[in-house]
């Protein structure tokens, strides 16, 4: 019988349903009892601050973790407690890989050579608990430009997890790759994937991949050298393979390469077609019709819509068939169609009814909305818009595009597509007043200005200093929830 799940567990399954605030004061609670059992520096207490921080980095507030980290390095183990130290190692490694994930590379070099010399001391310059330090260390000074250095350290750490067998050496692997290719020159970027087991492989792709995105032109070129490794190593129709093509898809969108985004993607439906998998395949088609428009091909995607469209009624899938006709109604409507775009945009909200999926009712809705305001007919289209801001959460990105436009029909503007900022400002107003008590605030007001939240409130009465905390941490967490919906595409 499995155990119960822990506090960290439950918060880490509230952020993946998007639920933040309830997963940040699960963690703070945790900090909280830790303080008032054991004491603040207290090992329980920083393994506390540890856990709250890895649920604030995931939740996209990289500053707020680094403060918990510190927290937790500043509380010091007992002395001879080696496993409370083994622990302080970890807390610190995790502070220079956050300060590394937020672009704060001097501070991150600093956390991590003094991590690296404790390691040392503790493990020996042998051992993988050493390693664990140097490949983050060989990161950092990679982005920095320090290639000799960074290859130096990346090497040590691949001669060790190596030497002992250890799983980490794919990690490596995949880093070792980043800065060969930086350094330029004919070298390989992977060598001698012939020779390695599937599993270690695999775990090289995994990770090139959750990396690329740092840089896209870099990831692209380092993607591409991949996919082409992988077609040998293990062929075109595996599924890392396959995995692969699709994030260079993305990382050639957003590098700017539309044409090799359209290549990736037909690769990965050909591969689908093949081995027979419908679903899969339809994705793709989405997928590569959404590639060829924003190469220009409008006619090409148009097609490739409609061929999309009946793979899906062959499904018999009526929330695939209502995704299908939303994207191409849209499409359609971009194509000056408008016929064509409101019939589709019709279909699909009627499918998506039948489908009982709130969430995609509420997508087709706002589209098919939104392109009717753009049709000068607003009492329909404040009536749709309406109808699918009821059944979409108010964070959701299509809800903020569907506020802003509703807002352009409520004053009789022709449209609101440009003013996403002021659409985001409302969204995260409504974010924060459904979770305070009804009666704390008079007035809170929401501005966006230079890609960031300006806000004002005025108390209604005096708060608890528990509500007080609770509201002031709710603020630090709407800005991280709606911060990205600033530069996303509508």
């Amino acid at each position: 019988m499995p155990g119960s799940p822990t506090p960290l567990d439950l918060a880490f399954g509230l952020l993946q349903e998007g639920r933040l605030i309830e997963a940040e004061q699960i963690m703070l609670r945790e900090v909280d009892t830790a303080e008032r059992t054991h004491g603040r520096g207290s090992p329980q207490w920083a393994a506390a601050q540890c856990d709250l921080g890895n649920v604030l980095f995931s939740s996209r507030q990289p500053d707020r973790a680094v403060e918990c980290f510190r927290n937790a390095c500043d509380a010091h183990p007992p002395t001879g407690d080696r496993e409370a130290y083994q622990d302080h190692l970890t807390y610190r490694l995790n502070l220079g890989s956050v300060l590394t994930m937020a672009g704060r590379l001097d501070e991150a070099e600093t956390e991590l050579r003094h991590n690296l010399q404790e390691r040392r001391e503790f493990y020996g310059p042998e051992h993988p608990g050493y390693a664990y330090a140097l490949e983050p260390l060989a990161d950092v000074l990679a982005q920095r430009g320090l290639l000799a250095e960074a290859r130096q350290l990346i090497e040590e750490t691949i001669a060790i997890f190596w030497s002992s067998g250890h799983e980490r050496v794919a990690t490596a692997l995949a880093l070792r790759a980043e800065i060969v290719l930086a350094a330029g020159g004919a070298e390989p970027v992977f060598p001698h994937l012939g020779q390695l087991p599937d599993e270690v492989v695999e775990q090289i792709a995994l990770t090139a991949t959750d990396r690329s995105g740092r840089h896209p032109a870099m990831g692209k070129a380092l993607l591409a050298d991949l996919a082409g490794a992988l077609e040998q190593r293990l062929g075109p129709d595996h599924q890392m393979t396959l995995n692969v093509l699709s994030q260079l898809a993305n990382i050639s969108h957003d590098a700017g390469d539309e044409a090799g985004r359209v290549e990736a993607v037909r690769r990965v439906l050909a591969a689908y077609d093949r081995q027979g998998r419908p679903e899969e395949a339809l994705m793709a088609a989405l997928g590569l019709a959404m590639a060829q428009d924003d190469a220009g091909d409008t006619e090409g995607g148009l097609r490739t819509y409609e061929q999309a469209h009946a793979r899906a009624a062959g499904l018999g899938r009526r929330d695939l068939t209502a995704q299908v006709l939303r994207n191409w109604g849209l499409a359609l409507s971009a194509a000056g169609r408008a016929a064509e775009a409101e019939r589709r945009l019709r279909e699909a909200v009627a499918e998506a009814e039948q489908a009982h999926d709130a969430e995609l009712l509420g997508r087709a809705r706002i589209a098919l909305g939104l392109f009717l305001q753009h049709e000068a007919r607003p009492a329909e289209a404040q009536q749709m818009v309406e109808a699918g801001l009821s059944t979409l959460d108010v964070a959701h990105p299509d809800a903020i595009t569907g506020r802003g436009h509703l807002t352009a029909i409520k004053s009789g503007e022709s449209c609101g597509c440009g003013d996403l900022a002021g659409a985001v400002a409302d969204a995260f107003r409504a974010f924060v007043l459904g979770k305070l008590p009804p009666d704390l605030l008079a007035r809170l007001d929401v501005a966006v200005e230079d890609n960031d939240f300006k806000i004002q409130v005025e108390l209604r009465r005096e708060p608890s200093e528990g509500e007080l905390e609770h509201m002031n941490r709710l603020f630090q967490s709407a800005v991280a929830e709606f911060r990205g919906r600033l530069t996303s595409r509508a």
